[in-house]
This record gives structure tokens, sequence and C-alpha cells, in this order.
């Protein structure tokens, strides 16, 4: 039996991507998620998303999952900063800058 909360939250982040006029594939971008993924998590072909993949979840919302399980609130609108929870788009936690190197020093 599919868990009654992960179903209400899929639904709740279903329809803030609808109010936004977000594609599923724009969406999945925004909360650093694979689409092909994104696209069976909204389906229910996943039924037990990882705590990882509902914090993804939140951050595409622009909100805390602790905000988006409010069940009993309307679903968040559309932050105006995509970073604001999750840093910078297309960054990884613990990421190192590559070194620098002189002119002509070539990577090994």
């Amino acid at each position: 039996m599919v868990n009654e909360t992960t179903k209400r939250l899929v639904a709740r982040v279903k329809q803030f991507r609808l109010e936004n006029g977000l594609s599923q594939e724009k969406f999945a971008e925004r909360a650093g998620l694979d689409p092909k993924y994104y696209q069976h998590v909204e389906a229910g072909r996943r039924l037990n998303p990882g705590l990882e993949t509902l914090l993804k979840l939140a951050k595409g919302t622009g909100q805390e999952l602790w905000e988006l399980l409010k069940f009993d609130t309307p679903p968040p609108t559309l932050a105006e900063d995509p970073g604001k929870y999750g840093g910078k788009a297309g960054t990884t936690k613990g990421a190192r800058k590559p070194a620098k190197r002189d002119a002509g020093q070539t990577r090994r």
C-alpha cells in the first residue's frame, strides 16, 4: 500500500508545478532531480522516495520540507529566488574549484 502522506506530498508538488506553469522537466531541473526520475515519482511509480528526494522536491517549490508537509495550507507560489534553499543552481555541495594553472601548463 502506498503511503498516504507521500501521495499527498507528491500531489501538492504537482499542484505547485501546474499552478506555476512548469513542465515536469523544468520542475525537475529546479529541484535538482533527473527529469525521468521525477516523472516516475509524480506518476506514483516510485512509491517510497527517500529523504534526499523529498528534500529536493521541497527545494523545487522554494520551501523547506516541513513547510511543504503542512497540508492544511495552500501550496506555495513560485519563489523569486530558486536558489534560496539550495544554493546556486548547478553547484554541488562540497565541490572544489579547479586549481589555477600557469600559462602552458596542462592537466595530467
